[in-house]
């Protein structure tokens, strides 16, 4: 696998190439798209809102069972886009920091700091060549009691950063010039208004109708600072409200 002045350089995670690129985690952001799958994260006034594809690889399996949406603390969900194998091992270890946490300090954990804890954990896998960098970026999601709510976005090269608005996956930026076009007033969106614009973003940007079976959404808000996933009733809803606007 020859790239010129790049030969050799993808061979060791710790290597920069002479033009300063690390390949093996270059290689971990085309693992988040090879997934096939796209995600957006919409943040209102008082919401927060993540929507997800749900692709079911194989007829027999239990549709139930595939899921990337987890349920980190009551408070706080994550989203994963990329490996799922990759995105159990960093919700296992999210778990444990958020409960490390809670019983240290007495207190539920802030979703940034959380989302610190996960970022560290990634950039120190592109530093030592005993682990390679999971191929998941994460959106986590909460409310927080003093700014409200929060999303907040990692990626494998443990770069994170809060959001109005965001996306990872297969079409990742064409859903981010969608997203911003919606946000670019700062909108106050409501919780109904914030899923809506999320499953939106998401049908336009893939050029399709779903069916309620076919994505996945989660939410928190502050009426129910409770992390949940909508049911199939609850979703089909929120798209015969959109069928009915447009």
């Amino acid at each position: 696998m020859s790239r010129g002045t790049g030969a050799g350089y993808d061979r060791h995670i710790t290597i920069f190439s002479p033009e300063g690129r690390l390949y093996q985690v270059e290689y971990a952001f085309k693992a988040v798209k090879a997934a096939g799958i796209t995600s957006i994260g919409v943040r209102g006034k008082d919401s927060v809102c993540v929507v997800t594809q749900k692709k079911v690889p194989d007829k027999l399996l239990d549709r139930t069972s595939v899921s990337h949406l987890f349920p980190i603390t009551k408070f706080i969900g994550l989203l994963a886009t990329g490996m799922t194998a990759d995105a159990r091992s960093l919700v296992q270890h999210a778990r444990n920091e958020a409960a490390e946490f809670k019983f240290k300090m007495g207190y539920e954990v802030p979703v940034d700091y959380l989302a610190k804890r996960l970022a560290d954990k990634s950039q120190v896998y592109t530093q030592h060549a005993y682990m390679r960098p999971l191929g998941v970026a994460a959106m986590l999601i909460g409310i927080d009691d003093e700014l409200g709510p929060q999303l907040y976005k990692c990626d494998p090269a443990g770069h994170f950063v809060g959001y109005k608005a965001t996306s990872s996956g297969l079409k990742e930026q064409e859903a981010v010039n969608f997203l911003e076009k919606k946000m670019k007033n700062d909108p106050k969106l409501t919780y109904d208004e914030t899923v809506q614009t999320a499953i939106t973003a998401l049908q336009s940007i893939l050029l399709e109708d779903f069916k309620p079976t076919e994505i996945e959404v989660g939410v928190v808000s502050q009426d129910d600072t409770n992390f949940r996933v909508l049911s199939t009733t609850e979703i089909d809803h929120h798209l015969t409200a959109i069928s009915e606007r447009d």
